[in-house]
């Protein structure tokens, strides 16, 4: 049976100072998220990784929001995957639709991000999903089919179970707009047929989150889907309060 997973992505938010107050905040959290077997972090800015990853319970997973493929040279403004490591981060975001948006984050980059990572024995979190544009005129499976085979081209089933994928709508994210939990299911079990075609049995094993305007009071209601195995989680993970309840609704 595939473990829960509660992550957190933090986006631009939150100083040094406020990520270790959460993060110390955060200690009895965790421990409650392990004792029920769930797996739960949060994705700090690059300055806050180091802070959170000391002040956090050691059973919290901090994840980067990205990483360079390269491991060093002339990327101003990039970080490397021996950087990440170098403060013990094993986990990183690959793909939020932010980056594919703002930063011109291609499938192919997508894919050369992973590739490291793997080699290095890190998790990737790939995030896939369409616009409001896409979704209206009915693409949704075809965007996300292109999505996930050139982002995992070449990629072994031994690989790829180190894999979490999260689907996050792109017009439901941060707008309040939640796709309803059958089209959540529908998209995530097509991800998993995907995956199935592409990597055989593993594809059982891989975490599929669900991400979009995800709350305390309808994460519930995405988890309770069979393919759903966990959320990618914005707004409602800033506070200790709001991501306490998104525990404590899932427990």
């Amino acid at each position: 049976m595939r473990r829960k997973l509660l992550l957190g992505n933090w986006k631009m938010n939150k100083t040094s100072a406020e990520a270790k107050e959460f993060a110390l905040a955060s200690r009895d959290l965790v421990n409650l998220a392990h004792q029920n077997n769930i797996d739960i972090g949060v994705a700090p800015t690059y300055l806050s990784l180091a802070t959170v990853k000391e002040n956090a319970d050691p059973k919290m997973i901090v994840a980067a929001q990205n990483v360079h493929f390269m491991d060093h040279g002339a990327y101003t403004g990039e970080i490397s995957v021996p950087m990440l490591q170098e403060f013990g981060i094993d986990w990183v975001l690959i793909g939020h639709s932010e980056r594919r948006a703002y930063d011109n984050e291609t499938n192919q980059k997508c894919h050369d991000k992973m590739a490291v990572l793997l080699a290095n024995n890190m998790v990737p979190v790939y995030c896939v999903g369409e616009t409001l544009a896409q979704f209206e005129a009915g693409q949704t499976k075809e965007v996300v089919s292109s999505q996930i085979r050139e982002g995992l081209a070449d990629f072994t089933p031994e690989q790829v179970k180190r894999l979490v994928v999260a689907y996050e709508p792109v017009w439901s994210i941060g707008t309040g707009k939640n796709a309803s939990t059958e089209i959540a299911q529908d998209v995530c079990g097509y991800i998993r047929s995907i995956l199935r075609e592409l990597f055989g049995e593993v594809a059982e094993e891989i975490r599929i989150l669900y991400g979009g305007s995800v709350k305390p009071e309808n994460i519930k209601a995405y988890l309770s889907c069979p393919d759903i195995d966990g959320g990618l989680v914005g707004g409602a993970s800033l506070k200790i309060d709001s991501y306490s309840g998104l525990l404590t609704n899932i427990l």
